[in-house]
């Protein structure tokens, strides 16, 4: 049998991740068509049937099953050959993917990402606004900003310090509801709540406030349109104390004990002697912790 191409691999475990072939053209940057050719050349290659149709897309068959571990374990053992690649580079050039919970990359990170490329203009940023974990041992990303400290080993990860929050309202529903002076008059206020996350619900519990999903009569998930609803006058709301207070937002039962979040800031220790994520990584250890508080 004749050695086949990795990209035949990458496109099958693309198809096995996201159960369809359009899902793994999103994730490759191929085509449908190219990723169909790619699992049909090796299933040849290998004389096996791979996948099976189901509802909605494939799924692997036995044989399938069996290449899957094979698989993770060469796309492993390419991300560290690019980790130890990366880690020689010496120009402050190229690009530098960072991911960020949606708030921070939305209100934090870009302006101290303008200024870091202003400053060097040979380097490209890709900033990731997702609130879920990226892998950096597989390269979705060199740099992440998390609320979490990392626990994989081979990552290095400083503490930029912690994120302040509490309670918030914009003036114009304190002109129209007035501020409640005690946590009892919430039920005359609107609460802004998470939908399907439960997060709210818990740090409400630790605190010793008895609440319920049903008190937050508006409700949301996405963190940007969370902290836009409450800018927006809909009602109270959480939020990062700095941050908030830059926006004119008013601040409610500030003697409320509201939990701090830390912010680490991480990368893999061989990216650590790349010139450009090293730049990035120390800009961002530089100037990160002014923003936060």
């Amino acid at each position: 049998m004749d050695a086949f191409d990795w990209t035949l691999l990458q496109s099958f475990l693309a198809v096995a991740e996201e159960g369809s072939y359009s899902g793994a053209a999103r994730l490759t940057r191929h085509s449908q068509p190219t990723i169909g050719r790619h699992i049909q050349q090796l299933q040849g290659q290998l004389d096996m049937v791979l996948f099976q149709r189901a509802t909605g897309g494939y799924v692997l068959t036995e044989a399938g099953t069996a290449l899957m571990d094979h698989a993770l374990a060469m796309r492993l053992a390419a991300a560290r050959i690019s980790l130890v690649a990366e880690g020689q580079v010496e120009e402050i050039a190229g690009v530098v993917r960072i991911t960020a919970s949606d708030v921070m990359a939305t209100y934090v990170l870009p302006e101290l990402l303008g200024q870091l490329l202003r400053a060097q203009p040979g380097l490209q940023i890709e900033l990731v606004a997702t609130n879920s974990t990226e892998n950096l041992m597989l390269r979705e990303a060199d740099i992440a900003v998390r609320m979490v400290r990392p626990t994989q080993p081979d990552l290095i990860a400083r503490k930029m310090g912690e994120i302040t929050l509490g309670l918030f309202a914009a003036q114009s529903y304190i002109d129209h509801a007035g501020v409640p002076t005690r946590i009892s008059e919430f039920k005359d206020h609107i609460l802004i709540g998470y939908d399907r996350s439960d997060l709210m619900l818990r740090a409400m519990t630790e605190l010793s406030i008895e609440i319920r999903r049903e008190d937050f009569t508006f409700r949301i998930d996405d963190q940007v349109a969370y902290f836009e609803a409450i800018k927006s006058g809909v009602g109270i709301g959480a939020g990062q104390v700095k941050l908030a207070e830059t926006m004119g937002l008013v601040r409610v039962l500030p003697e409320i004990p509201i939990p701090p979040l830390p912010v680490w800031l991480t990368a893999h220790q061989e990216l650590r002697t790349s010139a450009r994520v090293r730049c990035v990584f120390d800009f961002l250890v530089d100037r990160l912790p002014a923003r936060l508080g």
